[in-house]
């Protein structure tokens, strides 16, 4: 997609990594989300003891842009130190797919951010949920 810098996006994927709350897994997500504004929110995965509380970074990027009002996305990077990088679990494909739908996402592994691989969110959800 023109006009998006990638590697700034996954660069500021890499900073939002560095404030994920780990203690239990110790895996380290970060993801930034840019906005068809230029604005890039960033989010971090969070855990709970109580698993299902936990939170991933690319929901918690999403949540932060759409209630400071944000609504139109175009690209989100994530960062995971596992090869090839993380892929947005289901529930933030289904997120992604009601929010972001025309979003470019770009998933690398942490250690070695240069080859990030791309998606569109119909490639990762290709039948989401919807009313």
């Amino acid at each position: 997609m023109p006009g998006i810098n990638k590697h700034g996006l996954i660069r500021a994927a890499l900073a939002a990594q560095k404030h994920a709350v780990a203690p239990y897994s110790r895996f380290r997500v970060g993801a930034a989300l840019l906005t068809r504004s230029g604005t890039i929110m960033q989010g971090a995965n969070v855990e709970s003891a109580s698993y299902g509380l936990t939170c991933c970074a690319e929901r918690i990027a999403l949540f932060k842009a759409l209630t400071d009002g944000h609504t139109d996305f175009r690209a989100i990077a994530v960062v995971a130190p596992l090869a090839g990088g993380a892929t947005p679990c289901g529930a933030c494909r289904q997120l992604l797919a009601e929010y972001a739908p025309k979003a470019l996402v770009w998933v690398a592994d942490s250690r070695k951010p240069q080859r990030a691989r791309s998606y569109s969110v119909k490639e990762l959800l290709p039948i989401s949920f919807k009313f």
